[in-house]
């Protein structure tokens, strides 16, 4: 088996990974509760979901996935959603209090307090893989959660799988849909610490995903 684990940080993480979930059940006919329905057995299920879920002795399917924010209130959200039955409740990691957009107390003071917990669900996840090929993040650059803990848990994540490939999933920041002054400072910081922890970069812009829309 050839195994991904998506790790989603702060606000635009996880609301992109609500999103990407949503997707890859419909794609391998997954129901929100985990299961997959019975007349879909054949035809629409494979074997390749395994990529992204791993499956329990009761034939429920769970995503390969971490939810992380410094605050409740976004991870609640998953939580009470739709696909509240699909994760494992202990991928949903939150803490007490956020980072106020900025970036240092997303990597040095409110993040570290977490990380190493996160990282201990990493593990977790990984020894439940037969082949790992490597980690998906999903963050923002703008964020003091995105930028700081993403920063942070990329660095780390390098030390404990040094082998394994990084590819991160990042929005940045656009002028004219800022939602805070200190974004570009966020921005340059995160650029500069994940530079040499990230194989593969795809970056989306803010201001072009809300053209799209």
């Amino acid at each position: 088996m050839r195994e991904v684990i998506s790790i989603h940080v702060g606000q635009a993480g996880i609301q992109i990974g609500n999103a990407c979930w949503e997707l890859y059940c419909l794609e391998h006919g997954i129901s929100p509760d985990g299961t997959v329905a019975s007349d879909k057995q054949a035809s629409q299920f494979d074997s390749s979901s395994s990529t992204f879920f791993s499956q329990t002795s009761a034939g429920k399917h769970v995503p390969r996935a971490i939810f992380v924010d410094l605050e409740e209130t976004v991870v609640d959200e998953v939580r009470t959603g739709t696909y509240r039955n699909l994760f494992h409740p202990e991928q949903l990691i939150s803490g007490k209090e956020d980072a106020a957009n900025n970036y240092a107390r997303g990597h040095y003071t409110i993040g570290k307090e977490l990380v190493d917990s996160v990282l201990d669900r990493v593990r977790k996840l990984s020894d439940a893989c037969t082949g790992l090929q490597g980690f998906l993040v999903f963050h923002s650059f703008g964020g003091g959660t995105g930028s700081g803990f993403g920063a942070l848990l990329l660095e780390r994540l390098s030390v404990d799988y040094g082998k394994k490939s990084k590819l991160e999933f990042a929005v940045y920041p656009a002028p004219e849909m800022a939602t805070s002054v200190v974004e570009p400072y966020n921005s340059i910081l995160t650029t500069h610490t994940t530079l040499e922890h990230t194989d593969c970069a795809f970056m989306v812009d803010n201001e072009a995903i809300y053209d799209i829309c």
